[in-house]
C-alpha cells in the first residue's frame, strides 16, 4: 500500500511540476509578445519621423515583424489550448517560430538605429 502511495504521490508531483513548466512558457511567450508590440509601435513613431524614402523601408520592416508576431500569437494560442500529450511538440514548433521572429526584429533593431 505505502508503494502504491508513493507512487501516486511521484505522479501528483510530476503532473505539478509539468503544469508550472508550461506556465512559465505561456507566461513567457506572452510578456515576449507585449514587448515585440511595443518595438513596432516605436518602429512605426520613427517611420513617421523619418523621410519619405525611409519612411518606405519603415513600413516594408514593419509589415514583416508584424506577420511574424501574428505568427507567434498563433502559437502561443495553441501552447494554451493544447493537451498535455501535445504540448511538448508544440512548444518545440512554438520556439522555432519564436526564435525566427526574434532574429527579425532583432535585425530590425539593428538596421533602424
Amino acid at each position: 500500500m505505502k508503494k502504491i502511495e508513493d507512487r501516486m504521490t511521484k505522479v501528483s508531483l510530476e503532473e505539478s511540476v509539468m503544469a508550472d513548466k508550461r506556465k512559465a512558457y505561456e507566461e513567457k511567450f506572452d510578456a515576449q509578445l507585449k514587448e515585440w508590440n511595443a518595438e513596432i509601435i516605436l518602429l512605426n513613431a520613427k517611420a513617421d519621423k523619418a523621410m519619405v524614402e525611409a519612411r518606405i523601408e519603415y513600413y516594408k520592416m514593419i509589415e514583416t515583424l508584424q506577420g511574424k508576431q501574428d505568427s507567434a500569437k498563433i502559437k502561443l494560442h495553441e501552447l494554451l489550448n493544447a493537451g498535455d500529450d501535445a504540448w511538448e511538440d508544440i512548444r518545440a514548433s512554438a520556439e522555432n517560430v519564436w526564435s525566427d521572429t526574434k532574429t527579425a526584429f532583432q535585425s530590425a533593431a539593428a538596421r533602424f538605429k
